[in-house]
């Protein structure tokens, strides 16, 4: 048994809420938790959506789940107003100055519908608590062994690609996992979505649990359900979900899933962390044999599979556009790598409310932005004029309309590399700098600070992960503002290490679903834009009809690939930044 796995038989995780408010009231240090608790509670602090930030001892960060992405405007407000007046920096680390893009009192909208606060101080943990409850939120679960946010289309119920309204479902099975006790303490995440959307707006190839909108005749009756992938995930391993010979009616969704639930509790691996999520069960059972463990466990008859209904894979929201109720618009606001002001949240909950109709919604979407539903056609200028949407534009250009980055270095001590200034002075850069076809509207670039994958880089036409670089083994300098470290060599001489990447091309899901390749490693990141500008120049010359860039990448050779990337070796070498 592992040392995690130790410290979760020691105490149930959940009951760690309880131990918050005690922190709290006692105004507890960091360093007398530790002594009260040892140090499996910052592990534990997790199932109570709370992450210690590793590079400023202290704070947390905090993740609030949104099933499905949808959010009411009283909720949104919340989130905004928790922002606003919680997550702010202390002076010894810059206050209103932390950061020279978004300042002090931001949020993050992560690529699993949930939003992060950061700087947040135990103390003030019951305050925020008691004002999610009075909207229905909560951090229950945002982390942990258990199951996570559950995802769904952003425009459920809104449009015309959808099959049937999932987000019912949606909630009823976060509802069920959230504070289940049985279900709390799994081998490792558990990462499901669920949508009736026929493009896979959720990313069900990619997650341990996926349904998807089906049909089927049963008893004579031709209804709408799911069919179900399982055991797909990235990070470390990436693996596409397996398809299953089931359909799940929406009544019995719950039941499907914690029958999923129950065999990846009793025949997970709880020894090697490395290899205990869910798809390395699926992928050593496989997943005939997986299928038949479900069944077993399930209390409900799972008929064999119907008729699928999903055509392929939509990778975002925005832009305006028409819904399927009568006169009403729903509006996809593009924030470039997630972050935005709590504040400029806040405005964004008041713009629904006063713009749109009683239905009106703020929603989450995979790709870190949001939308505001259900407004009226009459209301649409005077929504798109507000200071938040002109910041936010539903009309970006493709590179900052694809742009991801996970929490990186900032604040994460896995980053090896700060990332959402960097990709989101990237994708600004590139969007003055190439001039892509007309029909190109996005190209998805995703940055992640390390290897975990959470910026979703494998499924990206341009991916990236943070990595060192030794400058002078490959005879280049930087000049972008890397964090620049001196070391010895073996022969006396200094090496200079800076912040660089692994770079990939050629990733999507959908019908043509692939990982992408990671072409070169270890390139300095003011080699990042030079390099991409080489790719589009060759692209725009060779490209086949309407061949998407993933494609091409995909039918040139790396190698090939590779020697286009190096023609900007001389420029970097000259100090070309990536933010010129």
């Amino acid at each position: 048994m592992n040392t995690v796995e130790q410290w979760k038989q020691e105490k149930h995780p959940l009951d760690v809420v309880e131990d918050v408010y005690e922190y709290a009231a006692e105004g507890l240090s960091f360093d007398e938790i530790e002594a009260r608790a040892g140090d499996g509670e910052w592990e534990r602090l997790k199932w109570a959506g709370m992450y210690s930030h590793g590079r400023q001892r202290g704070y947390f960060m905090m993740r609030t789940k949104v099933p499905g992405g949808y959010l009411t405007p009283e909720q949104a407000e919340v989130i905004g107003e928790v922002a606003r007046d919680y997550a702010t920096a202390p002076e010894e680390y810059g206050g209103d100055e932390q950061n020279p893009v978004w300042g002090d009192a931001f949020l993050d909208i992560t690529t699993r519908q949930d939003v992060q606060h950061h700087w947040i101080e135990v103390e003030d943990v019951p305050d925020i608590w008691d004002r999610y409850d009075d909207v229905g939120l909560t951090t229950i679960q945002g982390c942990g062994d258990s199951a996570r946010n559950v995802l769904g289309c952003p425009a459920a119920g809104l449009d015309d690609h959808d099959c049937f309204d999932a987000q019912p479902v949606v909630d009823a099975v976060s509802d069920f996992f959230t504070n289940n006790r049985e279900y709390a303490n799994l081998p490792r995440k558990f990462k499901m979505t669920i949508t009736g959307c026929r493009e896979d707006c959720a990313q069900s190839q990619i997650n341990d649990v996926g349904m998807t909108p089906a049909r089927k005749t049963l008893e004579g009756v031709d209804q709408y359900g799911f069919h179900v992938r399982v055991g797909g995930g990235l990070s470390d391993g990436p693996r596409m979900a397996s398809d299953l010979d089931v359909f799940v009616p929406p009544e019995d969704a719950v039941e499907f899933t914690r029958a999923v639930a129950q065999t990846f509790k009793e025949l997970g691996d709880r020894n090697n962390r490395g290899v205990c999520r869910l798809r390395y069960l699926v992928q050593q059972l496989g997943p005939e044999t997986f299928e038949a463990a479900v069944r077993d466990r399930c209390a409900v008859d799972l008929p064999s599979r119907g008729t699928d209904l999903t055509r392929g894979y939509r990778g975002d929201h925005v832009g305006v556009h028409e819904q399927k109720q009568d006169g009403l618009y729903y509006v996809g606001f593009n924030v470039v790598a997630g972050r935005m002001g709590g504040e400029e949240f806040v405005e964004a909950a008041r713009a629904a409310r006063e713009y749109g109709t009683d239905d009106a919604s703020v929603r989450l979407a995979t790709d870190q932005n949001f939308l505001v539903t259900h407004v009226p056609e009459e209301n649409l200028d005077a929504l798109l004029d507000e200071p938040f949407a002109r910041t936010y534009r539903p009309d970006p250009g493709p590179f900052s309309r694809g742009a991801v980055g996970c929490t990186g270095s900032e604040f994460c001590s896995y980053g090896i590399v700060e990332t959402k200034q960097r990709v989101r002075r990237w994708a600004k850069a590139l969007d003055r700098r190439i001039d892509t076809p007309d029909d190109l509207e996005v190209v998805r670039m995703h940055l992640s600070g390390c290897s975990a994958s959470c910026a979703q880089p494998q499924i990206a036409d341009i991916g990236f992960r943070g990595e060192t670089v030794k400058v002078d083994d490959l005879g280049a300098t930087t000049n972008e503002g890397n964090e620049v470290s001196t070391t010895p060599r073996g022969d006396g001489e200094a090496v200079d290490i800076v912040e660089g990447m692994d770079f990939g091309l050629g990733g999507s899901l959908g019908s043509d679903n692939e990982f992408l390749d990671w072409v070169e490693a270890a390139v300095p990141a003011d080699a990042v834009v030079p390099a991409l500008e080489q790719l589009f120049d060759a692209f725009a010359r060779e490209r086949r009809d309407d061949e998407r860039f993933y494609e091409w990448c995909r039918r040139v050779d790396n190698d090939r690939l590779r020697t286009v990337m190096q023609r900007a070796d001389a420029d970097v070498v000259g100090g070309v930044a990536a933010d010129d």
